[in-house]
């Protein structure tokens, strides 16, 4: 495709085309990450349940540290998109150069302050005894990464802005492989462990960052960010925030609440532990499509309403869902017609029955709010792609400390239900969730540009 082409396709092409071109490459990407994920959770569960029960203890952590980059990553998606719908390249290139050195600068500091305090942040989540020290090691390897992370998020919010989803998908594909070829020969050959798996990541982002650094500045792109004679720009730094901020205190105040709900599950045991994160690993396989949908979207609201098409955008919308809904209800069929089949498939550590059959019982309610989660991201789209990221905001927080845990706790200590009032305040927390969304979407105030992209 010639560089113009897809943003054509975004502002004039056929909707289910222009949804289908953009997410596919998306969902492969989105698929092999956490085929690696899976492939790198059957690794360390190899090492034993308390080293793979550490893994999923300590995501909520490092989701809190790089939310900000994640963020930042939407914020751009979303004004890049609309300065692109507009056509002002030159803006966009300004806009780019920004963001990437914000990244870095921030990365450096989060690097710094996590490795420092990983011990105590583990020892405030109440982990002990070897789950205490298995989650320390994996976290201030994780740590190191950071950098490189934000790196690649900037990249892809340049390529995602532009419509641009098959040059990632390619450059992921080809570090996942990387990673999980690393995986078994730092894990087991060179004896490193649970550790092993961290430096495996850490290695295969740096190629990765290196890549897509090379791609952004030398290879052919719309988007093309400028570093020579770099000065920061207060004004477009501020307009950043202003998108990048209710993002990235919605994804912090996620992990936050991610972080809480770790310590209410681990609190029921390492097999509860396990099972939360084995099935959250099978579903995010499944619900891939409807997020690489959600994602498309951000660029097909963001570059539409850059041109002054509400209408277009509001098509964006309705078909979004409708496809999002078929998906996610085929894969919520599939996982309750073959749940020990899958269970079985994806759980190595075959002695720890009671962990299999909360798995089984986590994996049933998964299964009925995946239309909900599909949902969910769309909502997301639209709000991100249109710049009103308090709106994405609201959805993430509120559906954790609004209702989830307060539902969580309030199960936890006056029923007898036990690790299933967990997955039922899960599914009804994003029962309430998606309510809201629609009420914000009818509402329209998502409609209104934040970048003033008329002459």
């Amino acid at each position: 495709m010639k560089k113009q082409s897809k943003s054509e396709l975004i502002l004039n092409g056929s909707m289910y085309k222009v949804l289908i071109t953009l997410s596919v490459p998306i969902m492969i990407n989105n698929l092999i990450q956490t085929l690696y994920n899976l492939i790198d959770g059957i690794w360390v569960s190899k090492l034993g349940s308390v080293q793979f029960a550490a893994t999923s203890f300590v995501w909520p952590v490092t989701f809190l540290f790089i939310s900000l980059g994640m963020g930042i990553s939407i914020a751009n998606t979303a004004l890049l998109s609309q300065l692109l719908g507009a056509k002002k390249y030159k803006e966009a290139n300004k806009y780019a150069a920004q963001t990437l050195v914000i990244s870095v600068i921030i990365a450096l500091i989060f690097t710094i302050i996590g490795f420092i305090t990983t011990p105590y942040i583990i020892r405030f989540m109440g982990a002990t005894g070897d789950l205490y020290k298995y989650s320390v090691t994996f976290l201030r390897l994780s740590f190191l990464d950071t950098v490189v992370t934000f790196i690649y998020f900037n990249f892809n919010s340049v390529m995602n802005a532009q419509g641009n989803t098959v040059t990632p998908t390619i450059l992921s594909g080809a570090s996942a492989i990387l990673n999980a070829a690393l995986d078994p020969l730092y894990i087991f050959t060179f004896h490193m462990g649970i550790g092993g798996a961290a430096i495996a990541t850490l290695t295969s982002k740096i190629v990765l960052a290196a890549v897509a650094m090379y791609i952004m500045f030398k290879k052919s792109s719309v988007i093309k960010p400028r570093l020579r004679g770099f000065k920061f720009d207060k004004g477009i730094i501020k307009k950043v925030l202003q998108v990048a901020i209710p993002s990235s205190v919605g994804q912090s105040g996620s992990a936050l609440g991610f972080m809480v709900l770790n310590i209410f599950i681990a609190s029921f045991g390492t097999s509860t532990l396990g099972a939360f994160g084995m099935v959250n690993r099978i579903s995010s396989l499944l619900m891939q499509p409807p997020m690489g949908i959600g994602t498309a979207l951000t660029s097909i609201i963001g570059q539409n309403l850059g041109n002054n098409n509400v209408v277009r955008a509001k098509e964006g919308f309705k078909k979004a869902v409708v496809l999002t809904l078929v998906l996610s209800i085929v894969g919520a069929i599939f996982l309750i017609w073959k749940d020990t089949a899958v269970i079985s498939f994806f759980m190595q550590s075959s002695d720890d029955q009671n962990m299999i059959a909360q798995s089984l019982s986590y994996l049933f309610f998964t299964s009925l709010m995946m239309p909900l989660m599909g949902l969910f991201s769309i909502f997301q789209g639209v709000f991100q792609g249109s710049g009103h990221t308090k709106y994405s905001m609201f959805m993430e927080v509120g559906r954790l400390w609004a209702v989830r845990l307060p539902l969580i706790l309030i199960l936890k200590n006056f029923t007898s239900l036990g690790p299933t009032g967990i997955w039922f305040s899960m599914s009804f927390s994003n029962l309430i969730i998606c309510f809201y969304g629609f009420a914000v979407y009818k509402r329209g105030k998502w409609q209104h540009k934040l970048i003033k992209t008329s002459e």
